[in-house]
């Protein structure tokens, strides 16, 4: 039987469809003020989106997630930084309950997601000049692209554990398959067909037994729901990313001159998904800083979130 979370999530987009009115969640279920609502960003996409209010904040949070996750994975630590600061997260298109738009209308690419994250950022009128944002996987690539078209986006960027070149060596065996045909499709209905598997054990990969760790039952749901809520699934959505990735991460290189936005990079050691040395060669080309955090993987948010947060504050500062 599903939580009374998701039972009002479900009611709410029943009701409230494009309406970007909060749907509050109950004090029993969080220590901090939560609005869980919709925001149209344009007349084909509403995405769910979660933010915790702070009257005397000293600064915004825009936490952006990676696949296969929904916003609900950055809860705790939204309302852990909710203290000193006003903090956003929303559902990529074609994750979590934001909207999945036909292919035709929206291509799923990187450039296209930095397109919704520069109308979020208008939409919810966030203070620009006081805002971090962190993004990991799928999220941190549409970041910097929109921090070249406009580098006032934020005070400052924090990525990590992606793919921001074509640097196919360095990727795990299946993403490497999905940047090119015919291998993508074969990989893309493998992933439809083993979605239990993949929500299961994505996030445990690449660490030993000793590592390894459970998500809340409530964020595992919600991740479990938002897989086929809609027309698309997210491993479709993610197949689409792909298809454009590629050409996403060539302009991203060829135009690094260009980024002007300070960029911080974390990494997980032990990322079995995208080589810590990935972040070694883009830190090293955009002089930032990197922080590699020992006996971590993909998925630093998840496994250490109280590094995620003080990586966050000092940003901040």
């Amino acid at each position: 039987m599903r939580k009374p979370l998701i039972q009002s999530l479900l009611a709410a987009v029943a009701v409230l469809g494009t309406s970007t009115t909060p749907v509050s969640a109950g004090p029993s279920e969080y220590k901090g003020k939560v609005d869980i609502g919709f925001i149209e960003i344009d007349k084909d996409i509403t995405l769910r989106r979660m933010v915790v209010h702070n009257s005397r904040s000293r600064g915004t949070v825009l936490l952006l997630h990676g696949f296969p996750e929904t916003s609900y994975m950055w809860k705790d630590i939204s309302i852990a930084l909710g203290d000193d600061y006003e903090v956003h997260a929303f559902d990529w298109p074609g994750y979590g309950l934001s909207s999945r738009p036909a292919v035709e209308t929206f291509s799923y690419a990187p450039k296209d997601y930095a397109d919704v994250l520069q109308k979020y950022i208008e939409k919810a009128g966030v203070d620009r000049s006081r805002l971090t944002i962190y993004a990991t996987d799928i999220g941190a690539l549409p970041a910097l692209l929109l921090a070249l078209r406009e580098p006032d986006i934020a005070k400052s960027i924090i990525v990590g554990d992606f793919a921001p070149f074509d640097r196919p060596a360095y990727m795990y065996e299946s993403l490497q398959g999905l940047k090119a045909e015919p291998a993508a499709s074969k990989i893309h209905g493998h992933m439809n067909k083993t979605s239990d598997e993949i929500l299961e054990n994505a996030y445990r990969r690449g660490l030993s037994k000793e590592e390894q760790f459970d998500l809340p039952a409530d964020v595992k749901e919600d991740m479990v729901h938002g897989w086929s809520h809609g027309s698309l699934t997210s491993a479709d959505a993610f197949y689409h990313y792909y298809a454009k990735f590629t050409r996403d991460q060539d302009f991203l290189e060829s135009n690094l001159d260009s980024l002007k936005t300070p960029v911080k990079v974390i990494w997980g050691e032990k990322d079995l998904y995208i080589n810590k040395e990935m972040g070694v060669e883009f830190s090293t080309k955009i002089g930032a800083k990197l922080d590699v955090l020992p006996g971590v993987g993909h998925y630093p948010h998840l496994q250490k979130p109280e590094l995620t947060i003080d990586e966050v504050r000092a940003s901040l500062r």
